[in-house]
């Protein structure tokens, strides 16, 4: 008997085996192995990580535009009229090299304005009524940003040779005062529907993109929205546009 069982133990040991599996295998068919060493799994870890890390970077590179985009839509969207002056889409570049002349006679280029947030109002060298207002309301608009003042300059670009009124000469030392070429003019800026040029007030990007036109015949009410947009505006830009001009041309 005691052989019977010994014969029937080396049976159900080599049915547990496979065909070819080495004298003195596990009974299962197992191979125990060891432990890999702690630092080579730390290491493995570091690098997971890491490539965690890269992917996300990867991500925010990519959801950027994306970002810019739910910017644009949701803060400065022109459907949603959280915006009160109308937005020009597409932008329109400034004129290269379009020739200025100050009102001293110095000539110069439209171009050289860049690197600036601008203001601009359009009006003969005359200066009706509905000019002096504009020059006025720029002047306050600009004034009332405080600390972002010195960002955005107010601009008159005049469209003939007439002389300013004497009494307004005064108010415009801190103004930009540039004569232009009318008709080269009326390629970049345009008026909304059924008005004039000089209906409007202008705001130009620090690129010198024309980017955003205020309703016309803007008064102190609407005085007060214009100012919540460019409020807007100096915020929105506050990471990468700086006071002055360098590096414009």
């Amino acid at each position: 008997m005691s052989g019977s069982k010994s014969s029937d133990a080396s049976f159900a040991h080599a049915a547990s085996l496979p065909p070819d599996a080495p004298q003195g295998a596990h009974p299962l068919g197992l191979t125990v192995h060891s432990l890999p060493p702690a630092g080579g799994a730390m290491a493995a870890v570091q690098q997971s990580r890491q490539g965690r890390w890269k992917m996300l970077g990867i991500l925010l590179v990519c959801a950027a535009p994306v970002v810019a985009s739910y910017f644009t839509y949701y803060v400065l969207r022109p459907e949603g009229r959280r915006n009160f002056g109308e937005l020009i889409a597409p932008q329109r570049a400034m004129p290269a090299g379009m020739a200025t002349t100050a009102l001293d006679g110095a000539p110069g280029r439209l171009d050289q304005l860049q690197g600036q947030w601008l203001l601009v109002s359009v009006a003969p060298g005359a200066c009706g009524t509905a000019c002096q207002n504009h020059l006025y309301l720029q002047r306050q608009l600009r004034e009332s940003l405080g600390k972002d003042k010195d960002r955005i300059d107010w601009v008159w670009l005049v469209t003939d040779g007439a002389a300013p009124p004497p009494e307004i000469q005064p108010g415009l030392q801190k103004a930009q005062v540039l004569r232009v070429d009318a008709q080269a003019l009326s390629a970049w800026l345009a008026p909304a529907t059924g008005h004039a040029i000089e209906d409007h007030l202008y705001v130009v990007d620090p690129m010198g993109h024309w980017m955003l036109r205020f309703p016309a015949g803007l008064d102190a009410a609407g005085a007060a929205k214009a100012k919540r947009d460019l409020e807007r505006l100096m915020r929105a830009s506050a990471s990468w546009d700086q006071p002055g001009r360098t590096g414009a041309p």
